[in-house]
Order: C-alpha cells, then structure tokens, then sequence
C-alpha cells in the first residue's frame, strides 16, 4: 500500500510503499477512502505535541470500509463502512474508565499518533474504537466530523447550547459547530484571524449573527465561548467577552502559553474549561444528531501524495472548512 509517513518532527511525510498492516483477533482491517486533515496533525508532524510513536501515518478522521475482520469482531462484517476517530484504545481498568470518562483514560492510545492513522490506503482500528457510519453523507464530507465534528460537539456540549455564543477561530470544527448551534437556536459571533476577511465572509454565510477579528469586541456579552484556536491569548479576550456566570471553552489538544490576566475578568463565577479527547457515546450522539440536524461540511481534497502540500495549506490558514485526503479507486 502507498502511505505518508513521519520520520522526524519537523520535517515533511515521506511517501513510501509499505505492507499492508496485520490485524490481531479485536481489530478490523479498513481499507481507506478519505481521511481529512485535522489541525492535531499540525500538532504532531511539527512537534508541538512531542511523544508520537516513530515513524507514524499520520491522520485520525478517518473514513472506509472493513476489508477484514479478526476472529473476535461480531460487531461488524466486512464491506461495512466506518469511521475511525482519535481516540483508538482505553485501558477499560482505570478510574476514569470506569467511571464513563474514557476520554481521560490513564493509558490511552490515539489514532495518528500512537497508532499509525489514515495517511494510506489501509488501516487497522480496534473494534471498540470504530463507528458504524450510514451512506447519508459522501465519504468526504463524513471525514471532517470524525474529528472537528466530535470534538466541536463535546465543545459546544460543554457550554449548555448557550443562547449568544462566541466562537473563536474559525476552521473546520467551527464551521460544523456553527451550523448545529445556530439551527438549535443559539445567535453565534464569529472571530477570525485580523484582516481574514475571506474567513469572515465564510461565517456570515453559515449564519454567523457578527462577524470580526479577534481585536474586536461583539456588539453584546456572550453566554460562552468555544476557542477552537490553538492561541492561548486568545482566553482572556474570550473571558472579557463574557456575562457573568459564563463560560470558555478551550477546544484543542494543544494550545501557546495564556498570559497572564486580571481577576476581575474571570470573577462572578465565569468558567475556563478544556476538552480532552472524546468518548464513543460522543461518538454515537453526534452521528446520531447529525442525521436529525443535517449539517454541510465544505472540503477541499488532496490525493495521498500530496499530504504535504494540504498542511502547508492549513498551517497557513489557506484552508477554509477543511482538507481531506482521498485514495483513488
């Protein structure tokens, strides 16, 4: 199989023909349609987050149909098609898991960073960590959810569906986000990079109720906010922007240091929150929403070769929704 592989942080994938990978008796063997590009990979290909295994495929939004199935997986058939997201292994044995907080497990493993991801043609998952998808959306358009759609749901979950909620950073979660809360009745405020005015007008057109850069103030104070940026001074911006009692969302897995700030905007009990990971009920209740409130992912693909070239793209904020890589037949 043709794969994209990370040698070194920092440097680019390199394009390789690799075997196709084995499977033990829990795990599905995927052959791969679409994986999109999420801003996490940014995070590992340029060291930003600073463990992953080495060499690595990249790539955790991943889209395709099982090909293979080990001796223990009744759940699925080969020909389904599935979604594989970020989360790829919970020990099952730690406080957290057994409480219901998987997302914060004690020996997790993550697709496309402990696990080698969807930047190839096939891929392995385990059977608790794959998501039975319908055929209502292309392979893809799904892509993107698997991940900005997961996350930017726990996100806006977080913020109990605010009435006036300001997002900040406008990419690919937050242009699936704004869709869902707008048609669940909440008024969203859009922030951008200063003098991205092609990202702004990309908000307005989902509905975005203000739109300015993140100099700016919003017309009125918000519930919530959900920073999707990976600019930690971006947090006491957001904060300011808030009523009392009101709440900030830090969405990433990474985030640049947050500077310091007065108390005075975090006092009258606003909220700073962070989002780590996803559980597979997220999964599940957010596949299932979206077939109910049916929402349009805009995407740019890229064939596998050219994974490069679609984060040089991202990095560079020329991507508006998000990118996806696609196998061709």
């Amino acid at each position: 199989m043709k794969a994209m592989r990370l040698y070194k942080q920092g440097q680019p994938l390199v394009l390789e023909d690799l075997p196709v990978p084995e499977y033990d008796q829990d795990q599905v063997l995927v052959k791969v349609s679409a994986c999109a590009v999420c801003r996490t990979d940014l995070h590992v290909c340029d060291g930003d987050l600073t463990k992953p295994k080495l060499p690595l495929i990249p790539g955790h939004e991943i889209v395709g149909n099982i090909v293979s199935c080990g001796s223990n997986v009744t759940e699925f058939k080969t020909g389904d098609r599935v979604g594989i997201p970020w989360l790829g292994y919970t020990c099952g044995k730690c406080a957290y898991c057994l409480a219901c907080k998987e997302n914060l497990c004690d020996a997790p493993r993550f697709t496309g960073y402990d696990i080698d991801g969807g930047y190839a043609e096939y891929t392995v998952a385990h059977k608790h960590f794959v998501f039975p998808l319908t055929n209502a959306m292309s392979d893809i358009e799904v892509a993107p959810l698997l991940c900005a759609g997961l996350i930017g749901y726990r996100s806006y979950k977080m913020t109990a569906h605010a009435k006036q909620l300001g997002i900040y950073g406008f990419g690919a979660a937050a242009h699936i986000i704004t869709q869902i809360a707008i048609k669940q009745g909440s008024a969203v405020s859009a922030f951008t990079r200063q003098g991205d005015l092609q990202a702004q007008q990309f908000a307005k057109e989902l509905g975005a109720v203000w739109v300015g850069d993140v100099s700016q103030r919003p017309p009125g104070l918000l519930d919530a906010a959900i920073i999707y940026a990976p600019a930690g001074e971006l947090l006491p911006l957001a904060l300011s922007h808030l009523v009392k009692g009101g709440i900030v969302v830090c969405a990433g897995i990474h985030m640049s240091d947050i500077p310091a700030f007065p108390y005075r905007i975090l006092w009258g009990e606003r909220t700073i929150k962070s989002v780590a990971n996803l559980t597979r009920q997220d999964g599940e209740e957010f596949l299932s929403l979206i077939e109910q409130v049916p929402v349009t992912t805009t995407v740019h693909t890229f064939p596998l070769e050219d994974a490069n070239l679609a984060l040089t793209r991202l990095r560079n904020g020329e991507i508006q929704g998000a990118a996806v890589l696609i196998n061709t037949p």
